[in-house]
């Protein structure tokens, strides 16, 4: 690409922006809740919205329909000429807007305060995904060649666990198979610090139900005879990690992938200070797996945690009972090589250990998703992070998300490529809570690193190939 080419992206995407703002603040405005049924009316005319824009921007879309939400595909215009093919994933639904009372503006009313657009979907994941279909008209509008073809598939249910995308990637395989899957749905640390995450934690979950007496008992003529639910659900939940913050489930840790001196030398890098994380997070004092850092745990390491704990009388008052029953809902976070099946077996075996025969026991399971890896020394990678360094004129940082990402393990399953995570979202953009917001200088950035990826993406890999 001869730099004339990219400073008329550069100029265009610079022009525009007043414009791009005020469009993504109308993709802003529909109430696209995938969970909540209210919502159906807004998600279908959201989808509509966006299958249109894409059309107006010079892509070949379509609104598929699923047994869910539909998807909209949109397409580059194919020149007939081989190029490499890459697959840009986002997501129109958004998360409920409750508890509405703490929003400071209505969320589905977008609002810019300073740098910030606050919305609900703002940054996840509208705005994160807007980007890069703006970069795509800006070559378009310019006349510029695209030197790669581009698909984007934009689903509707990505916050109640993607259902009906797997199905569409298998149904339409032949035609979605490309060379890597782009998602920007994850952390930026910050303007100074682009980020590219080259592993997600997977996720299994399960509920337990303790059943005590067949009814909840009088505790004065009955206590002290009879085993407490309650109490029994906390020695047992006790009993799954020690005072130096290991699991303790047998085999646990033994397929997990250890941190290669490389990925602590990069997470080492990470923009973190203890005192300002404690305080955001108001707590007195940090507590995770003696032997790692903080970054390191909360982002490389396997977790079980207590989601939900529920027994007795929970109303106004006190009720002196023993309760008949008590639940506990967890959930564990997943590093490479782990599986869901197989940490959910081990856990169900060292919790029927450690249940008393004084009450009986059930185990639910919930469907999990496999952790995601891909070496953060490969070819692909290290084009990714020059393509940061020349967008946001930093030094990008490596990291591995937290979070879970189901979807993400179905490209690789199912379309056999990988997935760059780029994200967009800073840590203080508050996705799933009140007044969620996305930086604009991060939207402006995000376009110019689009407009870069597509030009150095498919020259690296032209070079690895030779």
């Amino acid at each position: 690409m001869r730099s004339r080419d990219m400073e008329k992206i550069k100029t265009y995407l610079h022009q525009h922006r007043g414009r791009f703002v005020r469009e993504l603040c109308e993709y802003l405005r529909f109430p696209s809740v995938s969970a909540d049924a209210r919502y159906r009316r807004g998600l279908g005319a959201c989808a509509k919205w966006l299958t249109a824009h894409c059309r107006k921007i010079g892509l070949n879309a379509e609104l598929c329909r699923t047994k869910g939400n539909p998807v909209v595909l949109a397409r580059t215009p194919r020149a007939g000429n081989k190029k490499p093919h890459y697959l840009v994933y986002g997501h129109y639904d958004v998360q409920p807007p409750e508890p509405l009372g703490l929003w400071k503006t209505p969320p589905f009313q977008p609002r810019i305060i300073g740098h910030s657009l606050f919305a609900r979907g703002a940054s996840d994941n509208k705005g994160q995904h807007f980007a890069h279909l703006k970069a795509v008209e800006a070559y378009f509008k310019t006349d510029v060649e695209l030197p790669c073809d581009l698909t984007f598939i934009i689903e509707g249910e990505e916050e109640v666990g993607s259902p009906s995308l797997a199905g569409f990637l298998r149904r339409h395989r032949t035609r979605l198979r490309c060379d890597a899957v782009v998602i920007s749905d994850t952390t930026l640390y910050g303007l100074k610090y682009p980020t590219l995450s080259y592993g997600l934690r997977g996720i299994c979950g399960l509920e337990i139900t303790l059943h005590g007496p067949s009814r909840d008992l009088h505790s004065g003529t009955f206590g002290g005879s009879v085993e407490n639910p309650a109490m029994a659900m906390c020695q047992l939940l006790a009993g799954l990690r020690d005072e130096k913050g290991r699991i303790t489930i047998p085999e646990f840790y033994n397929d997990v992938l250890a941190l290669s001196p490389f990925e602590r030398a990069a997470f080492a890098l990470h923009p973190f200070d203890a005192d300002s994380y404690k305080k955001s997070l108001g707590v007195p004092q940090l507590f995770g797996e003696a032997g790692f850092t903080t970054v390191e745990q909360c982002s490389a390491r396997p977790t079980l945690e207590i989601n939900g704990l529920t027994s007795g009388h929970q109303g106004e008052g006190g009720k002196t009972i023993i309760p008949s029953w008590a639940r506990a809902k967890l959930t564990m976070r997943l590093v490479p090589h782990q599986t869901p099946e197989k940490i959910l077996a081990l856990t169900a075996v060292h919790l029927k250990k450690l249940c008393p025969p004084t009450v009986r026991m059930k185990i639910t399971t919930a469907a999990g998703s496999d952790p995601y890896f891909v070496s953060p020394e490969s070819g692909k990678i290290q084009t990714v992070l020059g393509v940061l360094r020349s967008a946001f004129d930093s030094e990008p940082l490596l990291a591995r998300e937290g979070g879970s990402i189901p979807i993400v393990d179905e490209f690789k399953q199912i379309l056999k490529a990988d997935s760059l995570l780029l994200g967009l979202a800073l840590p203080d953009d508050n996705a799933h809570s009140p007044n969620e917001k996305f930086n604009l200088e991060v939207f402006a950035k995000g376009m110019l690193m689009s407009a870069y990826l597509w030009q150095q993406l498919p020259r690296g890999q032209r070079a690895a190939e030779r």
